[in-house]
C-alpha cells in the first residue's frame, strides 16, 4: 500500500516550517493512527476529552507510494518498498568472540562448596536483581490516577481500561548474563519471560517492543552479539505470535574500551477479557494447594546462583522450548479466564526457591510447606550443588501457582488436555516458609524474616554503595 499526507494540516508549533522540516521534525508526544474509515470522529472525540490534539492529515492508497503534499502541492514522492524491504542495509563485519566456548563451559566440580541453602536464600533475596524494586515505583505514580488493578511489585503491571471490561497488562524483561553467554538464546528467553509475566495475570500477550542495548557495534564481536539476539528475539516472536511494533537501540556502551552485557530489554503488553479475573504473584487463601507447572532440568548456567554464590557467569544459559512455552502461557490465559487459579508467577532469576518465596511475600503472612523434586545432573555432583541446583536453578517455561484444593483435579485434568506438565508440590499456609527437596528438608525458616530482607535488599545496597 501507500499513503498519502499533507503537512499544512499537521499541527506545528513554529510558523513558518517548510515541509522538509515538518517531515523530519523530531518533537516528541505524537503518534500516527490509521483508523477505520468512517470512525475519524470518534477518535476525535476520544482525544478532545483528553484536550490533546488529532487531526487527519491523509489517507492509505494502493499505489505504493509515499507522497507529500503542501496545500495540496506534491513535494516529495517515493516508492515505499525503496524506503521498506528495499532500504539500505549495513553489512559491518561479524565475529564470534574468540573466548566464547571458554565462557560456556562451566565444570561443577571445580565450584566451592555451596553455603547452607538458607544462606544462599537470603543472599539472593537481597541482591538487587531479585529483592523488591519498590524503593524504584514509589517515587512516581504507579497507580496511574487510581487505574491499577494489580499493583506494582506483585507481576505484570495491570491498568484498567475504563468503560470496558478490559485491562491492558505490561511486562519488560531482559538477562545480560544469559545474552553473554549465548545472545541468540538470550533473546529469545527474553521475549518469552516478558510475555510469560504478561500470561501469568491473565493477560494474552498481543505486542512487545524492545530496547536493544550494546557495546560498539564497530566491533566484529559486538556486531555478532547484536546480530544473534535480533534473530533470538525474532524467532521468538513468530513462535509465540507477538509481534515486534517498535523499539529503540543503544549502542556504543563502553567504559575503558569494555562493553556492557548485550542486554536486549523486551516490553510485552497484553489483554485481560475480563479484568476483575486479573491474578498477582501473592497466595491468597490459607490451604491453597501450590502446583508447579512446566519441568524442572540442571539449569545453573548463568543463573544468579553461579554470579552471587560463585563469582561466575559461565555454561549454557537454560534451553527454551518455544512449543512448550507457548502451551504453557495459553494455557494460562484460559484457566485464569475461567477462575481456576488463585494466584501464578513465573520461574525467573533465583529459580524455584525464589519464585516460591515471592510467593509468600506480601500476602499479610502466608507461608507454604512444599517438597520438590530433585533434578538431575549429567554427572555426579556434591550434594550441595545437586540441592543447588534443584533450588536455585532457572529452568525457563515454569510457574509456580495456587489453586484451591477443590479446583485442583480440574486444573491438573485440564493441564494434560494441553500437554503441561503439573504436579502439586505443596500446600499454603502458616507463617513459615518450609521448603525440602523429595521429602528431606532444605529450608525451614521464618517468613516474616525473609520476607524483611527481600523488601529492604534494594534500600541497602544503594545506602552501602553511598556510604
Amino acid at each position: 500500500v501507500g499513503i498519502e499526507i499533507d503537512v499544512a494540516r499537521v499541527p506545528q508549533r513554529e510558523t513558518g516550517m517548510s515541509p522538509y522540516e515538518i517531515m523530519l521534525s523530531e518533537s516528541q508526544e505524537r503518534m500516527l493512527f490509521i483508523v477505520r474509515q468512517g470512525r475519524e470522529a470518534e477518535v476525535e472525540q476520544i482525544f478532545e476529552k483528553w484536550d490533546l490534539h488529532a487531526v487527519k492529515i491523509g489517507a492509505v492508497t494502493d499505489d505504493g507510494l509515499l507522497r507529500v503534499r503542501d496545500h495540496g502541492r506534491v513535494v516529495a514522492e517515493i516508492p515505499n518498498r525503496a524506503l521498506a524491504e528495499e532500504g539500505p542495509v549495513y553489512n559491518r563485519p561479524i565475529l564470534r568472540p574468540a573466548d566464547l566456548d571458554e565462557r560456556k563451559t562451566l565444570n561443577l566440580m571445580a565450584l566451592q562448596p555451596s553455603p547452607p541453602a538458607v544462606e544462599v536464600l537470603i543472599r539472593l533475596l537481597a541482591s538487587p536483581q531479585i529483592a523488591s524494586k519498590r524503593w524504584v515505583y514509589r517515587q512516581y505514580d504507579h497507580m496511574v490516577r487510581t487505574n491499577t488493578i494489580v499493583s506494582a511489585g506483585m507481576g505484570a503491571g495491570v491498568v484498567r481500561v475504563k468503560g470496558t471490561s478490559r485491562a491492558l497488562v505490561f511486562s519488560v524483561d531482559g538477562n545480560g548474563r544469559y545474552c553473554s553467554l549465548d545472545p541468540h538464546q538470550g533473546g529469545m528467553l527474553a521475549v518469552a519471560e516478558s510475555a510469560r509475566n504478561v500470561a501469568c495475570v491473565g493477560g494474552l500477550p498481543l505486542g512487545a517492543t524492545n530496547c536493544l542495548n550494546f557495546g560498539n557495534p564497530e566491533k566484529p564481536e559486538v556486531m555478532w552479539q547484536l546480530a544473534q539476539c535480533v534473530e533470538g528475539i525474532g524467532d521468538a516472536c513468530r513462535a509465540l505470535d507477538i509481534p515486534i511494533t517498535g523499539g529503540n537501540v543503544s549502542l556504543y556502551n563502553e567504559t575503558a574500551g569494555l562493553a556492557i552485557q548485550p542486554t536486549p530489554v523486551i516490553g510485552v503488553v497484553g489483554v485481560v477479557s475480563d479484568a476483575t479475573r486479573a491474578l498477582g504473584r501473592v497466595f491468597r487463601h490459607e490451604g491453597d494447594m501450590v502446583v508447579l507447572l512446566g519441568e524442572s532440568r540442571a539449569d545453573l548456567g548463568g543463573s544468579e546462583y553461579l554470579k552471587l554464590i560463585h563469582q561466575r557467569v559461565a555454561g549454557e544459559p537454560p534451553m527454551l522450548d518455544l512449543e512448550a512455552e507457548y502451551a504453557l502461557q495459553q494455557f494460562l490465559v484460559s484457566v485464569i479466564a475461567d477462575g481456576l487459579l488463585e494466584s501464578a508467577h513465573d520461574c525467573a532469576e533465583g529459580g524455584s526457591a525464589v519464585t516460591l518465596a515471592e510467593c509468600c511475600f506480601e500476602s499479610g503472612g502466608i507461608g507454604l510447606e512444599v517438597s520438590l523434586p530433585p533434578v538431575c545432573f549429567d554427572d555426579d555432583v556434591p550434594d550441595e550443588l545437586a540441592l543447588a541446583g534443584t533450588l536455585f536453578g532457572e529452568t525457563a517455561s515454569r510457574v509456580v501457582a495456587s489453586v484451591a484444593e477443590s479446583e485442583t483435579a480440574e486444573l491438573l485434568s485440564r493441564a494434560g488436555d494441553a500437554g503441561v506438565p503439573a504436579r502439586v508440590v505443596g500446600r499454603t499456609g502458616g507463617g513459615r516458609f518450609r521448603l525440602s527437596v523429595d521429602g528431606a528438608s532444605a529450608i525451614d525458616c521464618s517468613l516474616a524474616e525473609i520476607e524483611y530482607v527481600w523488601a529492604h535488599g534494594l534500600t541497602r545496597y544503594f545506602v552501602g554503595r553511598v556510604a
